[in-house]
């Protein structure tokens, strides 16, 4: 998997399904990460949380809502993986830009509905039929038989 350009070109960023983000909208934090890497993990801000705030990203209305009602006002993803904080940064933006075009992507077309073959219709009935003559055979003989 190559390395995504994590700089902004004329004044935003690009999805990988070509949205235009708002340079403005997305904000970086560096913490401290646990987990593997001994002191320097310790020691250095190498886990980063990548924030999109849909509001301020430029999107067209239908699919800021579309964004906003599947994953709310702020896309965010963290990443402490890695004990390099490039490579953080880059699993981090990944992570919201697929999160973000995920939630942006139009809900599928309702399904057409179907009717039942006729073939289909009489093997149900044939096994309906059969379901009930097994049963039917289980029961005591009656009276007259």
């Amino acid at each position: 998997m190559a390395a995504a350009l994590i700089e902004p070109v004329d004044g935003a960023y690009h999805t990988p399904r070509g949205r235009r983000i708002a340079a403005e909208s997305v904000s970086w934090i560096a913490t401290r990460s646990g987990g593997p890497g001994g002191q320097h993990a310790n020691t250095s801000d190498t886990a980063v949380t990548v924030s999109i705030e849909v509001a301020t990203t430029g999107l067209p209305d239908v699919v800021r809502a579309r964004v906003e009602a599947a994953a709310g006002p702020v896309v965010s993803a963290s990443s402490a993986r890695s004990r390099s904080q490039w490579r953080n940064r880059q699993l981090a933006w990944q992570e919201a830009l697929a999160r973000l075009d995920e939630a942006a992507a139009p809900p599928p077309p309702p399904r057409a509905r179907t009717r039942p073959s006729r073939g289909a219709r009489e093997a149900r009935l044939r096994d309906k039929r059969a379901v009930g003559e097994r049963k039917a055979s289980r029961q005591r003989p009656g009276h007259d038989d």
